[in-house]
């Protein structure tokens, strides 16, 4: 049964695999601005290295707190990954405040499925999930952000509670409640 939890060297291959799956859609390029292609370009070369890949989960499970030195405009963030046993499904980065450019497009929730895991309603699941993980860093209503044309994410939000707000900088932004029971459609 798949699950978010953090990350976890467990799933090293799995990992490594959807890394490569995300850089076959084209992922990781120098225009890609986004969580998993910033990760692809600074770690792809070295994740093989259990060694390396270990000091990378420990990186990303320190992101969320408070005490680490992190660049200019970077926030607190909690990765959690959804994983089934050990296979890697996708990540979730919940941001614990918003700086102008996340409240403008980024929002506090943002999450990635493997290319070979989509449409299975592994989204959906992981984003109702993370929610009270949300609230337990003092988000009472996360905002959960994507691009105008991403019917399929724009689903997930809105099956999650997302009540949509506006359209900035080409992002749909819905604010999801952490604490209210989901009503299944």
């Amino acid at each position: 049964m798949p699950r978010l939890t953090v990350p976890d060297v467990r799933v090293h291959a799995s990992f490594v695999a959807a890394m490569a799956e995300f850089r076959a859609e084209g992922r990781g390029g120098p225009d890609d601005g986004s969580t998993v292609g910033r990760a692809i370009r600074d770690h792809g070369s070295v994740w093989q290295d259990p060694r390396i890949f270990a000091g990378y989960v420990e990186a990303v499970r320190a992101d969320a707190r408070d005490d680490v030195p992190r660049p200019d405009g970077g926030v607190p963030c909690t990765t959690l990954w959804y994983v089934d046993n050990d296979t890697y499904l996708g990540r979730l980065a919940i941001r614990h405040t918003l700086t102008p450019p996340l409240l403008e497009w980024g929002g506090h929730i943002g999450y990635d499925i493997r290319p070979t895991a989509r449409r299975r309603g592994h989204a959906t699941a992981m984003l109702r999930a993370a929610l009270p993980w949300a609230r337990e860093v003092g988000i009472r209503s996360a905002l959960v952000t994507c691009d105008t044309d991403n019917v399929a994410s724009r689903k997930v939000i809105e099956s999650c509670g997302g009540l949509f707000e506006d359209i900035r900088s080409g992002k749909l932004r819905y604010w999801v409640p952490t604490d209210r029971p989901f009503k299944e459609r």
